[in-house]
């Protein structure tokens, strides 16, 4: 049989390392939404797609019109996916570090 004492300590180390996984996520969700939301590659692609739109308009091409609208719309749905991504590990990692209280709390 399983010593009280072992099960004690097995609990123990769960939840340390279910806290230390919500502390992970929610670091690695901070950066995500801090450095690829707004980094200056997606901007720069956005501006110049803007410029490429424009010149279209101002020249009537309406082949370039068309695929400069659709790169603007494929790099807004990029941002909103990095977003949404950095978001959702955020919220992972604030329940993973929630549960792992609660459960401290409950059985220690």
């Amino acid at each position: 049989m399983i010593s009280d004492n072992l099960l004690h300590e097995m609990l123990i180390v769960m939840i340390v390392a279910l806290f230390i996984a919500g502390c992970i996520s929610f670091v690695i969700g901070i950066i995500i939404l801090i450095v690829r939301s707004g980094s200056k590659e997606i901007k720069s692609l956005a501006k110049q797609s803007a410029h490429l739109a424009q010149k279209g308009f101002a020249e009537e091409v309406a082949g370039l019109v068309g695929n400069a609208s659709s790169l603007l719309t494929a790099t807004n749905e990029l941002i909103k996916t990095t977003a949404g991504i950095g978001v959702f590990l955020t919220l992972l990692g604030v329940a993973l570090m929630i549960g792992s209280c609660i459960l401290a709390l409950e059985y220690i």
